[in-house]
């Protein structure tokens, strides 16, 4: 049974942190997927980056995009969904009779509004909690229709993140997912 964990928490909680350092934490295991982090400046947060587990790295979001979409004040550049965020959650070949390799992991950070108004993204966050591969994603705490209905399936472990478990967390999740 694949392990499928959603990591809940309010913004400035620290899901992002936990679940960054538990991408580096990570060394019996190869991960896929990606994290996001606020870009700020003059101290105040004026949009959101999104960076693979390989390195690759976009704006996604920024008060200064246009969109459609907007969320919030943000406008949201989907491009970025379509470059990176889905390239690095599937596996070779993207096809749908494809499976993936054995011991497979996807790290999404995270589940929340910006990353959602992209469709496909939505289609391929649905696929990879149907296939036999581990999955551990931030997810808002807001309702919203995928989200709810991912937090109520019988098969996810949904784990809140607070300030006061956000280090300790990652560990425990590491040696957990990297244990045969």
């Amino acid at each position: 049974m694949p392990t499928r964990i959603l990591l809940e928490g309010r913004p400035g909680s620290g899901k992002t942190t936990a679940i960054r350092r538990l991408a580096e934490l990570l060394h019996a295991r190869p991960a896929t997927g990606f994290t996001t982090q606020e870009i700020r400046e003059g101290g105040k947060r004026v949009g959101f980056a999104l960076e693979t587990l390989a390195g690759r790295r976009a704006v996604l979001a920024h008060i200064d995009l246009p969109g459609p979409p907007r969320v919030g004040r943000y406008g949201v550049d989907l491009e970025v969904m379509e470059r990176l965020a889905l390239p690095s959650l599937s596996w070779p070949p993207p096809t749908p009779t494809a499976t993936p390799p054995p011991g497979r992991l996807v790290l999404i950070d995270e589940l929340g509004k910006m990353e959602l108004a992209h469709r496909p993204f939505q289609d391929a966050v649905r696929a990879l909690f149907a296939a036999d591969i581990d999955v551990v994603a931030t997810i808002q705490a807001q309702h919203g229709p995928l989200t709810d209905a991912l937090k109520h399936r019988t098969d996810i472990e949904l784990l809140q993140v607070t300030p006061a478990n956000r280090d300790t967390l990652p560990e425990r999740l590491a040696a957990r997912l990297e244990r045969p």
